[in-house]
């Protein structure tokens, strides 16, 4: 009897043993899942927090550009009353409309503002076909190609079906695996050059080594000439006879004074004003583009925006009007 009791004894000591240690491996997995659990919504929460502060980032950015906007459009009145003004307050400069950076303070971010005189640039819808050639020869773009591009841009916004010597209409396009026609009217917008024959995101655009002629393009100026007061020296450099002597001439002249009329245009590129006259003008019209970016001290990240502006009341009443608003926007400058 002792040895059958011993017997159960031990064979009792065992179960107890085996039930313990699955005990331990069930404790010990819920542990391991409770962990996991943990972690999941520790990471969870910290993701949802990296999230809300960063969409608050951008939110702040985005701000700070808007105010930069507005900033840019009341500093076009202000050039607008005091254009004619002959001595200039310190602290009070008149902002130039040639795309010189301006920065301004708010809170703890600060926004860069620049403002681009639309008649500044080509407009693709009134400018010489002369024009539109250099501007893309200028930025690399072979000969033949431009040709192309030239006479489709004219095609394109022309309103007959007659096709150019390197151009195209209808014909082409809808021959096209994605067809359409052309649109025999002129452009609403400088990225339906895209839609064109010849043109390409790279010439538009441009690449990481390399500018796109965008940035140089208008349809919102509605003039045949260049304004020199505030053409870029790409688009200088676009005008029939000009050359990099002549275009420096006229950036450094306009950088403490600007030009009112042919005659110191003319003393300052001498006699080649009669060959370039045609091309070229000294003032321009209402219509300005504001280049806006917003960004906060010791943080990555800026926010950008477009936006042209058309002032359409007089000195008294300061309205305006945005006939086009991207935000955000990669600006390139």
């Amino acid at each position: 009897m002792t040895g059958e009791k011993t017997a159960g004894l031990k064979l009792y000591s065992k179960a107890c043993d085996s039930q313990t240690g699955v005990a331990l491996l069930m404790v010990l997995w819920v542990l391991t899942i409770l962990m996991v659990i943990v972690f999941s919504f520790s990471f969870m929460v910290k993701t949802d927090m990296l999230s809300t502060l960063s969409f608050k980032g951008g939110m702040e950015r985005k701000l700070i550009a808007e105010a930069g906007v507005e900033r840019g459009v009341t500093e076009l009145f202000y050039r607008s009353f005091y254009k004619d003004q002959t001595v200039e307050l310190e602290g009070r400069e008149l902002w130039k409309a040639d795309g010189t950076p301006y920065t301004g303070k708010l809170g703890n971010g600060s926004y860069t503002v620049r403002i681009t005189d639309e008649s500044g640039k080509v407009d693709i819808n009134t400018t010489s076909e002369l024009v539109l050639k250099n501007i893309l020869l200028n930025h690399g773009v072979q000969s033949e190609e431009a040709d192309t591009i030239v006479d489709s841009i004219m095609d394109w916004k022309d309103e007959d079906d007659l096709i150019r010597l390197h151009g195209a209409e209808s014909d082409y396009y809808t021959s096209l695996p994605n067809p359409y026609k052309a649109k025999n009217v002129p452009f609403d917008t400088v990225e339906e050059l895209l839609l064109v024959k010849g043109v390409t995101s790279e010439i538009l655009y441009g690449s990481k080594d390399k500018k796109g002629i965008i940035g140089f393009l208008t349809v919102n100026s509605k003039m045949d000439r260049i304004n020199v007061n505030v053409a870029p020296r790409e688009v200088l450099m676009a005008i029939p006879n000009m050359t990099p002597e002549m275009a420096e001439a006229i950036i450094n002249y306009r950088q403490n004074k600007e030009i009112r009329d042919v005659q110191e245009l003319q003393g300052i590129i001498g006699g080649s004003y009669g060959s370039m006259s045609r091309f070229i003008a000294v003032g321009g019209t209402n219509m300005f583009t504001i280049d806006s970016s917003g960004s906060k001290e010791n943080e990555k990240g800026v926010y950008a925006i477009r936006a042209t502006v058309l002032l359409t009341g007089g000195t008294d009443t300061h309205t305006h009007e945005f006939v086009y608003y991207k935000s955000p926007v990669a600006l390139t400058q």
